[in-house]
């Protein structure tokens, strides 16, 4: 088996890189800079670059590395990967889709509960006024609302769409969904007890998901245009939220800000931006939105899955390249 130089540029779970130092392979595990990435590969004989959301490999990149065989993301999309110029180029594209998509889901809910009893308002007033307006401010959040009973509509039914649906169900919650490439959608919801319940999703135009959800949560891949815009934003209920956490750009921020200041929705969760790393202050200061910083699936359970499917992809291009 070949001993492969490999470069992990936006990071690797440690339990990772110590496998694959053991089967000899000699792993960088640190940030180049964009503009020196280039260098750094041909210099240092990379065969294998390892990335997340943070670094680009445009064509402009890979029309100036030589020893490249294999470029991985760790995660689900490729939008931040030339793939068609790395395939013209001999150059494998791998990523890992199954590895962090329960972390999604997870944070999904997460915003999804926390917005519902506004959790992500109350946090930051809580610390403010909490000595003072303690009264105010239980009345002011007293009018949560329970999920149970409640629609979710998911845009987009993949395997991220799958595992959101089967939490919502999970709490009891009805399930809508829409995929242009799906017609129906089945998952299993496994118990502590190891009993099982198999559901199954048939999805149903988008404009109907829109007006019948409370909740619309977006598991898309990354768009030329928004998905969810003024005419999207004018056909769902009066008083329903949104949530991102699928990439910058499929929602139009601008039309999402107007909806949330006209009480059209009642809260937004984003965990993903258009001008990612750098999102519009209005849109971090407005207290209808719940915030992350794109860590969707940045969980240490699912770390260490990516781990593994890194090390598994690794050593495949190891054993064929003798």
């Amino acid at each position: 088996m070949k001993k492969l130089r490999i470069l992990a540029n936006d990071g690797l779970a440690p339990s990772a890189k110590e496998k694959l130092e053991k089967a000899g392979h000699i792993v960088y595990d640190r940030k180049i800079p964009q503009e020196e990435l280039a260098d750094f590969i041909n210099e240092n004989d990379i065969d294998v670059l390892v990335v997340r959301s943070a670094t680009k490999v445009p064509a402009s990149l890979l029309k100036k590395v030589e020893p490249l065989k294999m470029i991985v993301r760790a995660g689900v999309g490729l939008d931040n990967i030339d793939t068609a110029y790395a395939k013209e180029k001999g150059i494998r594209v791998e990523n890992t889709p199954e590895a962090s998509s329960r972390s999604v889901a997870e944070l999904v809910m997460a915003h999804l509960l926390g917005g519902a009893r506004f959790l992500h308002e109350s946090n930051r007033e809580m610390p403010l006024r909490g000595d003072t307006d303690f009264k105010d401010l239980k009345k002011q959040y007293s009018a949560g609302r329970e999920v149970r009973g409640k629609t979710i509509g998911i845009l987009g039914m993949g395997r991220i769409g799958r595992e959101v649906a089967k939490l919502a169900t999970g709490l009891g919650m009805k399930v809508k969904a829409y995929d242009p490439y799906v017609e129906e959608a089945s998952y299993t919801l496994d118990f502590f007890d190891g009993q099982q319940a198999h559901f199954t999703v048939r999805t149903e135009p988008k404009e109907e998901v829109l007006r019948e959800a409370d909740f619309v949560t977006l598991h898309v891949p990354a768009q030329d245009k928004p998905v969810i815009g003024k005419k999207e934003l004018e056909m769902m209920k009066e008083g329903a939220a949104l949530i991102n956490a699928a990439r910058g750009g499929v929602v139009d921020e601008a039309e999402l800000l107007k909806a949330l200041d006209s009480g059209k929705l009642s809260f937004a969760a984003l965990d993903v931006y258009e001008s990612e790393p750098a999102p519009p202050i209005k849109l971090l200061m407005h207290p209808k939105v719940s915030l992350t910083p794109h860590i969707g699936a940045s969980t240490l359970e699912a770390q260490e899955r990516i781990g593994e499917e890194i090390v598994k992809k690794i050593h495949e291009l190891a054993a064929q390249s003798g």
